[in-house]
């Protein structure tokens, strides 16, 4: 016999949550399928921790116990993620008079601004560039690939979205167009500068590859040769070849050349409206952070603070240096 609480004023049965409302929940959504793989996902991880806890009925105090369980086993954005489709989850249901909104209004977990990733600088991007070996198809193919996200600030979904017919010659530009993060068609685009199309028309051409409806970048292993790489494929190559250019950390990856496109961007004197419009940012809030980080690097304080801490010291240093030279010639 099920419980019957008051929820909006109105009588809720309280059901046994179980897979079959899983199940119904994501085929109500009505999204695109990478954003139901990304509920799936989470609301997975859920029905995982009440089964080991042996939950059938949660209350509220349940999802704030499972809450605190992600934050001690997840980042921060994950944490983010698996709450929001958990409150969206139990919404649902409240919708449904299936069951009380017990998740309404639970907070997931703060995610602080700034970036995780590094960036590089040109003199870092044209060594990393030199490094690719451009005398096979491989090597060709991971050259274009990254020239493209590096100066276009292409994302790896992006990049493996892309198809060889989304090259286009618009009033005599080049331009690829790209569905971009969260969108469904193919109305963003990037102007491809004269190297980047000359670095992928070599490919297509070794490739030997002109229909528009194939990958624009291909995998050359045996098991799948031809077919699509996928974002796992495109970040480990850019790692590898990050690795052997000497830049091997954490916080150098696929993604830190779409850091470094717009923040070479900003460098270079670009106003904040246009990188706002070249990197897709919904917001411009987002493109202020690269600001943010460009007015810290180069503020000087501590600088200042060491200057005037130790400026004797440095003095000493400089007319002893000075003398050793003088003598040097002597």
């Amino acid at each position: 016999m099920h419980q019957v609480v008051l929820a909006n004023r109105e009588e809720i049965a309280v059901q046994t949550i179980n897979e079959e409302l899983y199940r119904r929940f994501i085929s109500y959504i009505d999204a695109n399928p990478r954003t139901i793989e990304t509920y799936t996902k989470a609301l997975r991880q859920l029905f995982r921790y009440l089964s080991l806890k042996g939950i059938t009925q949660p209350t509220r105090e349940d999802i704030l116990a499972y809450r605190d369980y992600l934050k001690e086993n997840h980042k921060p954005a994950t944490v983010q993620n698996y709450i929001t489709a958990t409150r969206l989850f139990f919404q649902w249901l409240e919708q449904e008079r299936l069951y009380p909104n017990i998740a309404s209004k639970i907070k997931g977990a703060r995610i602080e601004k700034g970036h995780k990733k590094d960036f590089l600088n040109s003199q870092q991007v044209k060594a990393i560039l030199d490094t690719v070996d451009k005398q096979n198809l491989k090597g060709l193919r991971d050259y274009a690939m990254i020239a493209l996200m590096v100066t276009g600030g292409l994302r790896t979904i992006e990049i493996a979205r892309a198809d060889i017919g989304d090259i286009k010659e618009i009033a005599g530009q080049s331009r690829l167009y790209i569905q971009g993060k969260g969108k469904e068609e193919k109305e963003d685009y990037t102007i491809l500068q004269p190297e980047v199309k000359t670095a992928i028309d070599a490919y297509l051409k070794r490739r030997g590859e002109t229909n528009g409806n194939q990958p624009l970048f291909a995998s050359t292993s045996n098991n799948s040769t031809g077919r699509r790489l996928s974002t796992r494929s495109i970040r480990g190559i850019v790692k590898a070849w990050l690795q052997r250019a000497g830049y091997n950390n954490d916080r150098l990856t696929a993604h830190s050349l779409r850091h470094t496109a717009i923040t070479l961007a900003l460098l270079a004197g670009k106003q904040m409206r246009e990188v706002q419009q070249f990197a897709r940012h919904t917001s411009p809030a987002i493109t202020e952070i690269y600001a943010h980080d460009l007015e810290r690097a180069n503020n000087g304080c501590e600088e200042a603070i060491a200057r005037a801490i130790f400026q004797s010291d440095r003095n000493n240093e400089t007319q002893i240096s000075e003398t050793y030279k003088k003598g040097a010639h002597l």
